[in-house]
């Protein structure tokens, strides 16, 4: 079991220098986290960089320098960094939804492989943390199948009116956090973000408003532990099916009796977009 090398130079090719330049030390670290959910979610190509033939498919072969395949002049564009996965242009094909799909049925058919979330909840799990953390560790980055940007609030969003309010909280939280250490737990800042961005970055103010407010409340610890667990979750090679979260979902989660997406909630809306990716309107 190791953790997943990112290559600087690949990295930072998925993006584009043009992209690049225009990016804030926050995004290049939002960037950075989505560039390594994919690798271990199996998408190589990420965010849109795998060129395609002349019929527009994906080509079979690794291209080992960014540049058009099959003679054509121009790169494909490419869906905005902010798009959720399941909104990139990769031809995939979904599976049609049960008519009462349960949060299982979207961990199965549209979250799927969900590695990374799957890995933070396991070791929450493994290491007999609260059910609620291991809940909101199993929910905290499944948002970005639908958006990424600012996808603490988003994520939060999705699934307050089916978790307790810290499980929604924490969640919110997350992500701010993950810019600020914390001894206490053991958290330091990533170092990664130091390979990559350098050591002088300083977060945007809204992000530093968000940490102080988590930093002084009450759950703060709640939003603190799933940062931590968030750092054990890049495990190249390990598996982790959603099996052994089963009942502490059937505990812990509100099932609607109508199904995710149907039971009339302010995020119902949300659930119908990401079982319904391909729906016109």
């Amino acid at each position: 079991m190791s953790e997943i090398q990112v290559d600087r130079k690949k990295f930072l090719a998925t993006v584009g220098v043009g992209a690049l330049a225009a990016m804030t030390p926050e995004d290049k670290a939002e960037e950075l986290e989505h560039y390594m959910i994919d690798l271990l979610e199996g998408h190589d190509h990420a965010h849109g960089s795998h060129e395609k033939d002349e019929l527009g498919v994906p080509c079979a072969r690794p291209c080992e320098i960014r540049r058009p395949c099959c003679d054509e002049e121009q790169e494909q564009p490419r869906a905005p960094r902010g798009t959720g996965n399941l909104f990139q242009a990769n031809g995939r094909v979904f599976e049609p939804m049960p008519e009462k799909p349960t949060l299982v049925d979207f961990f199965n058919l549209r979250f799927a492989p969900a590695r990374h979330v799957l890995q933070s909840a396991n070791y929450a799990l493994q290491t007999g943390q609260p059910e609620e953390t291991v809940l909101a560790c199993l929910l905290h980055d499944v948002v970005q199948n639908l958006i990424k940007v600012d996808h603490g609030w988003w994520g939060a969003q999705l699934v307050e009116p089916y978790v307790d309010e810290r499980v929604a909280w924490a969640i919110r939280y997350h992500a701010a956090l993950r810019f600020y250490p914390d001894e206490s737990v053991g958290y330091e800042y990533p170092e990664m973000y130091n390979r990559i961005f350098g050591e002088d970055y300083i977060p945007e103010p809204y992000i530093e408003r968000d940490y102080q407010h988590a930093r002084a409340h009450e759950w703060y610890m709640d939003a603190r532990l799933v940062t931590l667990n968030d750092t054990y979750a890049f495990q190249d090679g390990v598996d982790v099916s959603i099996e052994p979260f089963i009942d502490i979902i059937g505990r812990h989660f509100k099932q609607p009796k109508e199904g995710l997406g149907y039971g009339g909630t302010p995020s119902s809306h949300m659930w119908r977009t990401i079982g319904n990716p391909n729906k016109p309107l």
